[in-house]
């Protein structure tokens, strides 16, 4: 535990205490994690799921759950949801569930919280509490997005929002 001095902002939590309640986060490097275990994934690649990724950080304040993208090829971002909380749901074209479902074997690209992890990177770094990206929220903004209904993505798509910078790359 931190010790606080009085009149003192301390800030955030630092990476170290922080890796040690995510024990699925690696320590250094990157790390593959099989779907179904922790976790499941949904994948939307290019700007899109950046684009997805910002809409949703808008709507929970800053707090949309574990997001890690790509920073070369593909360029996809990854949603870390709930295990087994995108089956029996339609999915717009060009979105790739990561699930451990009967008969599937899928695995989840993760990044150390910091340090050297290219091509990888944390949009949103999971926070302390565990919580993963809802998945109605997200497959509403995904549905949203996918009709050209772009309300808050409007804005997003013309002004588009800067890659977050972490300490440690």
């Amino acid at each position: 535990m931190e010790t606080v001095l009085p009149g003192y902002f301390t800030g955030p939590m630092n990476t170290e205490s922080h890796a040690a309640e995510l024990d699925w986060v690696p320590s250094c490097g990157v790390q593959l994690r099989k779907a179904g275990v922790r976790f499941d994934a949904v994948r939307v690649d290019g700007c899109a799921g950046r684009l997805i990724a910002e809409a949703m950080a808008q709507m929970t304040l800053g707090e949309p759950g574990p997001v890690v993208e790509e920073v070369r090829g593909r360029r996809a971002v990854y949603f870390l949801v709930p295990v087994g909380s995108t089956g029996h749901r339609s999915w717009p074209d060009g979105v790739t569930r990561l699930t451990g479902e009967a008969g599937r074997i899928a695995f989840i690209p993760v990044p150390a919280l910091s340090g050297w992890t290219w091509p990888l990177r944390w949009r949103h770094q999971p926070g302390v509490t565990g919580q993963l990206v809802h998945p109605l929220l997200l497959r509403s903004t995904l549905l949203a997005w996918a009709a050209g209904d772009l309300g808050v993505l409007a804005e997003l798509e013309e002004n588009p929002p800067a890659p977050p910078i972490h300490s440690g790359e």
